[in-house]
């Protein structure tokens, strides 16, 4: 498997993540990608096109099947957040435990 990734985008466009999964994976189509995740393929095709975000359980999907990183899995798709910033009522929550 290839370890050099397509260069890191400079805005949020998650095709940029699935076509690195599939570069990675040696997979030559959406298709082919939905069957290794488990996932139906009109999902891959929603959030390669944007109408569809993308959430934890597919990203867990993909870190596990590929072996990106989390923070590779976001710069790929162009997050260039330094950190994520919890809600206050969860930050409250959390330091009331």
């Amino acid at each position: 498997m290839p370890d050099s990734i397509t260069p890191y985008s400079t805005q949020y466009d998650p095709a940029g993540l699935l076509d690195a999964a599939r570069q990675r994976l040696l997979l030559n189509s959406d298709a082919q990608l939905a069957r290794l995740l488990d996932v139906q393929a009109p999902l891959i095709s929603k959030i390669r096109h944007g109408h569809l975000p993308v959430g934890a359980a597919f990203l867990i999907r993909l870190h596990e099947a590929s072996g990106l990183s989390i923070g590779d899995m976001r710069r790929l798709m162009g997050d260039r957040r330094g950190r994520f910033q919890l809600g206050r009522r969860e930050v409250v929550q959390a330091a009331s435990r």
